[in-house]
């Protein structure tokens, strides 16, 4: 990963000053950099890592800080991981216009280095990623989403990345032809992983019925409470969805509905399909060779579930 991280910021060079002093805001700002990690290990289950393994972590990371810049826009966001998102330093403009050199970015890498294969699995990430914000900002307006339209967004949104991370790696050491599983593992680790995410919006795993209560200021439909809605009294129903409507910037209302979701069982739902997907996903690694990269890719996949940020 120290190797990586100077490999990364050499990408990220330009001959624009401005642009140079945006990006090194965002670097030292970087956070896990678990999706590197995913595409590392994923490569040394079956080979050892190469330049292309490196140029395959960087188009993933080039992604993902695109997405994130870009979603800061999107949702008017003026922090990232407790420091200034780059629109609120920079304003929109110059962040879009960020986030489009580091996807060009991306295209120019793949072709200098003449790596289609990867350009390809990336660029379907891309596109997967765009539609699934896109499905979420369509159905955000109602507050009947289906569980299953809820799978399709994060398989989408969150899910298609890690899957992507995973492939790469793969491809990156020659062994297409475990390019599907590990884009399966990958999948079903981001699927686990989202649903976290929507875990910490009730509080941390030590403090649950603490919320941030980011996620129903914003309105957003998550795993705990769809479950809930679907499946607690109409009474109570009408009261969360009375909340999520008109009441999404008061805290005691905000607090009145993590009550509820706790209470109607949404909490213990979402563990526990979260738990089958990353035990599904760790299921898929079984068969594979004992080694060191496998211990941490299970390791790493029991992190994502137990980390508390």
């Amino acid at each position: 990963m120290g190797s990586f991280e100077a490999y990364f910021k050499e990408a990220l060079e330009s001959n624009v000053p401005l642009l140079d002093k945006v990006t090194q805001y965002i670097v030292k700002r970087k956070g896990k950099q678990m999706r590197p990690l995913f595409v590392f290990l994923s490569s040394k289950l079956f080979g050892e890592t190469n330049d292309i393994t490196f140029h395959a972590a960087s188009l993933v990371e080039l992604l993902h800080t695109a997405t994130l810049v870009h979603d800061d826009v999107v949702d008017d966001a003026n922090e990232r991981r407790g420091f200034f998102s780059v629109n609120a330093l920079w304003k929109n403009k110059i962040a879009v216009l960020v986030g489009d050199f580091m996807l060009s970015k991306i295209l120019l890498l793949s072709i200098e280095k003449e790596n289609i294969a990867l350009l390809e699995v990336v660029a379907r990430s891309v596109k997967e990623m765009s539609e699934g914000e896109l499905l979420q900002i369509e159905k955000a307006r109602s507050l009947d989403i289906t569980e299953t339209i809820y799978f399709e967004v994060i398989k989408k949104k969150t899910a298609s990345l890690i899957s992507t991370c995973c492939e790469a790696g793969a491809i990156s050491v020659g062994a297409h032809e475990h390019r599907e599983k590990m884009r399966l593992f990958g999948e079903k680790v981001g699927l686990a992983f989202q649903i976290k995410d929507d875990i910490f919006d009730y509080g941390t795993p030590g403090n649950i019925g603490k919320p941030t209560g980011i996620d129903i200021r914003e309105q957003k439909m998550t795993l705990p409470l769809i479950h809930t809605l679907e499946n607690c009294p109409p009474k109570v129903k009408a009261e969360l969805k009375n909340i999520i409507k008109n009441h999404n910037e008061n805290s005691a209302k905000i607090n009145r509905a993590t009550s509820l979701v706790l209470k109607y069982g949404g909490i213990d739902y979402a563990y526990k399909i979260m738990n089958e997907y990353a035990d599904a996903a760790k299921s898929i690694l079984e068969d594979l060779p004992d080694s060191s990269a496998k211990t941490a890719l299970v390791a790493l996949v029991d992190y994502t579930m137990n980390r508390d940020k």
